[in-house]
């Protein structure tokens, strides 16, 4: 059986973490029955095809994003993958039959379609996969009118067309609920047994290092204390959650934005990859945040 995994680029993408996730889950999550997993802000998705094909306990999961565009992805992935992988073969036989800079023009004219928002969802959802197969770094970025605006990263054959990953997806999505809001609007699917994961824009480390330009609405520090106020409502009920961020203690040793802020919560330092910056010099191993409510009897990371 095909292994589900991320369908598209994803800044941030919790691929490389996951085993460093997993050991900080809470120790008994195995024995949890019909558990429930929530992620507020699905993203690439990496966390969320992991849990479910590693934790069979898990009955019901929720997944919702501000994103338009991709939450009509994930829909149709889910719900029309055929359709979707027709759109996408079509698009890559075009892209490979032409030279870099004819390449460079084709992502121009998709991406003014793309922004355009004309499309079905079907060809909305396959021009936002070309997008995110052909434009530097994977990144997901718009401007203030809300159109996405990364250039054309350069690659020569990326793959756009991936029916194994796109057909696995579909049928691990199958019994998925997919919500498109703010991630408050998700304490509504909270039930008994359920862990809530939280992988939130992260707050900038410098004044030059944000790509949380996510949507036209930026998650400022004002949207970083409302999540830590969402957290606790989860916690007064008794929900479990684990929220990632990014390590501003460790960039900076006097920004203790988020050790204030969950002062109340258990915070573990993780380790990641970061491979975004223009400068190489400049990319390497960081540190990230892991918050959560919970015990776990399993062995620390950090």
């Amino acid at each position: 059986m095909a292994i589900a995994k991320p369908f598209i680029k994803w800044v941030g993408g919790k691929s490389q973490l996951i085993e460093q996730l997993e050991v900080l889950l809470p120790a008994d999550f195995d024995e949890w029955h019909e558990a429930t997993y929530i992620e507020p802000f699905v993203g690439g998705g990496a966390m969320l095809f992991y849990m479910l094909q590693r934790h069979p306990n898990i009955k019901s999961a929720v997944i919702n994003d501000i994103n338009p565009d991709l939450i009509t992805c994930y829909k149709i992935v889910r719900d029309d993958p055929t359709s979707l992988l027709n759109k996408l073969k079509h698009l890559q036989d075009e892209y490979y039959r032409l030279d870099p800079e004819g390449q460079c023009e084709m992502y121009k004219r998709i991406r003014d379609v793309f922004n355009d928002k004309l499309s079905d969802a079907v060809d909305n959802s396959a021009y936002f996969i070309f997008l995110n197969r052909t434009c530097f770094n994977g990144l997901y970025r718009v401007n203030k009118a809300g159109k996405f605006n990364v250039p054309h990263g350069k690659y020569i054959h990326p793959q756009i067309y991936a029916p194994t990953t796109i057909y696995a997806d579909s049928e691990l999505l199958r019994n998925v609920e997919i919500t498109l809001g703010d991630f408050e609007q998700t304490f509504s699917s909270v039930r008994e047994n359920t862990l809530v994961y939280f992988d939130p824009p992260y707050r900038p480390l410098s004044n030059t290092s944000s790509f949380n330009d996510y949507t036209k609405e930026s998650f400022n520090d004002e949207a970083q204390i409302r999540l830590k106020h969402y957290c606790d409502k989860l916690n007064s009920v008794g929900t479990m959650f684990m929220l990632s961020n990014s390590d501003c203690l460790g960039k900076d040793g006097r920004d203790r934005f988020f050790e204030d802020l969950y002062l109340n919560y258990r915070i573990e330092r993780v380790w990641a990859s970061r491979n975004i910056n223009a400068n190489p010099s400049k990319r390497g191993k960081i540190t990230e945040i892991l918050v959560r409510n919970f015990e776990t009897s399993n062995v620390q990371v950090n």
